[in-house]
């Protein structure tokens, strides 16, 4: 398990240094994610079985997946009287961007449908 969460985390290493070293817009880790998972399938193809540590650790991960959500229930029970107070505002904020989002879901679509041809 040791080695498994070490190829995650050299992994993400890498993605870490490959954002940072050319300034792509984009977090380290999913970069570092992209990079597993070519070389996972890269292995899989070739019939290596190289990641077999890592996907046991990534299923350690998953199983305990609940317990990282603890501190963010544990943040809103103790500022419950500041989200009371402030509701209104968190409704609209929640409102808007839902409907900020399925508008560019739609444009998106509209606009990936016209560049294939289909209308």
């Amino acid at each position: 398990m040791i080695k498994g969460i070490a190829l995650l985390l050299l992994f993400q290493l890498i993605g870490e240094s490959i954002v940072f070293s050319s300034g792509m817009p984009l977090p380290g880790p999913v970069v570092g994610l992209v990079l597993l998972f070519v070389a996972m399938q890269l292995c899989k193809a070739m019939g290596l079985g190289l990641f077999s540590e890592a996907e046991t650790a990534a299923d350690g991960f998953l199983a305990n997946l609940g317990l990282l959500f603890v501190p963010a229930g544990v943040g809103i029970v103790a500022l419950w009287g500041e989200l009371q107070s402030q509701a209104g505002i968190l409704l609209a904020i929640l409102v808007a961007s839902a409907i900020l989002t399925l508008a560019a879901t739609v444009w998106t679509f509209i606009a990936v449908q016209r560049l294939v041809g289909r209308e």
